[in-house]
């Protein structure tokens, strides 16, 4: 995994500062439902069967708010942090669902549940993001890195993977590998989420470096933009970083119930992965491409020409 010793080579933090709150909007929908279900069989044709054998229910994408954030609070979203762990019961992240490690020994790599919780600091800032961003959502854990952000490739699949088949509507990924040897599999794992219906929401590495999965089409990549405003996100008109969020000094939730700020894109990406479920929240049977067609729709320097 390279994490250049922090994950996306997270930049070293500075001052602490004062927790920021986050409040629900009272712009509530229902739970999210499954639009998962597929007729039995049906794989590469459509065969005996006609429009009334498949029926598929589906929602508009939200319209861009003239103020605030986009979609509802979260509420009824499960959302994964694949990292380094999270801190429980800390003011800015409050309740953890659940918490798992991915650990090797001599029998493989294994998953199991922990209460151990965050093991440098990285996993529970992005927490505290999505929290603040999403504040009503259900967030879980998985941990990957270890202490001083150590970690390894395989490590890092096993956490991916265990996050996808646990059926997570949004991962946050602010992690990626450099190594060629993983790329096919976390192409498959990807897949597998994007088909199933599970966002993985991507950090790209923070200099010019060849990683994954950001690089898939079937993730969601972020980087970082360095305007003020800390709700504001950008479409990047030329990819393969698709979108652009807040990710300079970001005061951040930390070890010990503490706060910091740092930089990075590694923060920038949960803030999209806090959007992702506000907009869930509102429309749960958006599939992930209308999903990042609203984020596109939505991004503060996208103009819109036309109407239905």
């Amino acid at each position: 995994m390279t994490t250049g010793r922090r994950p996306d080579k997270a930049s070293t933090p500075t001052t602490p500062g004062p927790a920021p709150t986050g409040r629900p909007d009272g712009a509530e929908t229902r739970t999210r439902t499954s639009a998962r279900t597929s007729a039995p069989g049906l794989t590469w044709g459509l065969r005996g069967r006609g429009p009334d054998d498949v029926p598929v229910e589906a929602d508009h994408p939200p319209e861009p708010p003239e103020g605030g954030l986009l979609g509802g609070t979260g509420r009824g979203v499960r959302v994964c942090v694949v990292d380094s762990g999270v801190e429980r019961d800390h003011p800015m992240v409050g309740p953890v669902a659940q918490s798992w490690r991915v650990f090797k020994d001599d029998d493989g790599v294994h998953v199991e549940e922990t209460d151990e919780g965050d093991a440098c600091g990285h996993g529970t800032a992005c927490a505290g993001i999505i929290r603040r961003t999403a504040p009503d959502c259900e967030l879980s854990s998985v941990r990957v890195l270890g202490e001083r952000f150590s970690g390894s490739g395989d490590i890092l699949l096993e956490g991916i993977r265990w996050a996808v088949r646990q059926r997570f509507d949004v991962v946050n990924l602010s992690l990626s590998t450099s190594r060629d040897r993983f790329v096919e599999e976390l192409r498959r794992l990807a897949d597998e989420a994007y088909f199933q219906q599970t966002v993985i929401v991507a950090s790209a590495h923070n200099t010019h470096v060849e990683s994954f999965p950001w690089r898939f089409s079937s993730v969601i990549s972020v980087g970082s933009h360095q305007e003020d405003d800390p709700d504001l996100h950008l479409y990047n008109p030329e990819p393969p970083v698709e979108f652009f969020a807040p990710g300079q000094r970001v005061q951040v939730a930390w070890l010990g119930g503490t706060s910091i700020r740092t930089s990075g894109n590694s923060f920038a990406t949960p803030f999209v992965a806090g959007l992702c479920a506000r907009i869930l929240s509102s429309r749960p049977r958006l599939t992930p491409f209308q999903l990042k067609n609203a984020l596109y729709l939505s991004a503060a320097n996208v103009r819109v020409h036309g109407s239905r």
